[in-house]
């Protein structure tokens, strides 16, 4: 005899989630002080330094794409269990690599196992809430997810300094290891009914179908630029405030303190005021309210306001409207296909981080010294995360 459905989570069990949610995150971007370390440490040039974090990016990005099928066909619980015991694996690989080869392989699969976080935890909201309440619960989830990677490097930074590199991966090895046991005693069966799934083939009609609904194609492309406007604004910031506005690097992370609390107003506002307005209208008003910050920044730059504060205060707006905007998309994608809520929130993970990442290295090589670029790029995924809402999403 089946347990009965779960209707409700408790509120330990919502945090549990979201620490799972944000552990490949911060696993991946605690480590960002320590690639000139781990360059002299290993003696190997930037670039191949460089891919013990451009392969965790990428690692995350594919993995997502396997954990949504797996648990909607063997379950959320075991499935998440087995990717942290995954990070585990992946985190101790890294403290023993004795090469800078065995640490990127260990990097890339501690990312693949923290991955699962960030697509069964938004699977197991969806099998227990409708619509409307699993988006303010996935606002806990996302405003964890993306506040505790924010806070990671200084965190990773400190243990450098005081330490050396190995101390990140032990730290990262032990916080896993409790969360299994943690997900072990407390995390109970959520998916009520299974979906078949036997290989490749299935996993790629599974996606095929899923794109092909108008309804998630809308909602996952508008999560997907939301995210290119955080992460485009997150990856060119630190070389701006030292290129441009001229400014010194530590100047940086108290300006950007900003920036995650407006993501978490954003969020405040999705918790208490999501179910009264709708997730339509919460999109709507967050991505507008992201485009309004945008170009606010634009204007202020245009008239020779070159103060941090004249960048740093408008693109709070911006990513106010983005904590807004986005746990209601991503709610609306797994609400499309509520019997494979697993798999959508897996090609809904792997779209965010792709596109992010293409973002991220394309503000690179568009940056011309100014901010334009930046904030340009910025401006064009708001827009196009709104018109993907507004033209492919029925209204209600």
């Amino acid at each position: 005899m089946s347990a009965p459905p779960i209707t409700h989570l408790s509120r330990s069990l919502i945090l549990l989630l979201a620490m799972v949610s944000a552990l490949g995150p911060v696993a991946m971007q605690i480590l960002l002080p320590g690639v000139p370390i781990i360059k002299e440490s290993f003696q190997v040039s930037t670039g191949v330094a460089q891919l013990t974090l451009s392969l965790s990016m990428a690692a995350i990005a594919l993995a997502t794409l396997a954990y949504g099928p797996l648990s909607d066909r063997y379950g959320r619980r075991p499935v998440l269990i087995l990717g942290m015991s995954i990070a585990v694996v992946g985190s101790l690989l890294c403290i023993v690599a004795p090469t800078i080869e065995l640490l990127i392989a260990g990097r890339f699969v501690q990312a693949a196992g923290g991955a699962v976080g960030m697509v069964v935890a938004r699977a197991i909201v969806r099998d227990v809430y409708d619509a409307r309440e699993s988006a303010s619960v996935i606002a806990t989830l996302v405003m964890v997810m993306v506040v505790m990677p924010m806070l990671s490097p200084a965190l990773g930074g400190e243990l450098m300094v005081r330490y050396d590199w190995h101390a990140v991966f032990y730290l990262v090895a032990a916080i896993s290891t409790v969360l299994v046991g943690m997900l072990w005693l407390q995390l109970p069966e959520t998916l009520r009914e299974p979906v078949p799934f036997s290989g490749v083939k299935d996993l790629v009609h599974t996606y095929h179908g899923l794109w092909q609904d108008r309804l998630f194609r809308g909602y996952s492309l508008c999560v997907a630029f939301v995210s290119v406007v955080f992460f485009a604004f997150i990856s060119a910031a630190p070389e701006i405030m030292v290129s441009v506005l001229h400014r010194p690097a530590t100047e940086y992370g108290y300006y950007f303190i900003i920036v995650p609390l407006g993501f978490m107003a954003g969020n405040y506002i999705t918790r208490h005021y999501g179910r009264r307005l709708g997730i339509h209208r919460m999109i709507d008003y967050g991505s507008r309210l992201s485009i309004l910050g945008i170009t606010l920044a634009l204007l202020l730059q245009a008239l020779g306001f070159t103060h941090p504060a004249a960048l740093f205060l408008p693109v709070a707006l911006a990513i106010l409207g983005n904590g807004i905007t986005l746990p209601n998309a991503q709610a609306g994608a797994l609400n499309a296909a509520p019997k494979m809520a697993g798999s959508a929130s897996g090609l809904t993970g792997f779209m965010q981080m792709a596109f992010s990442a293409v973002a991220a290295q394309g503000v690179a090589l568009i940056f011309n010294g100014t901010v334009y670029p930046m904030l340009v790029l910025m401006l064009g995924a708001a827009v196009v995360s709104l018109l993907s809402f507004r033209m492919l999403v029925a209204e209600d």
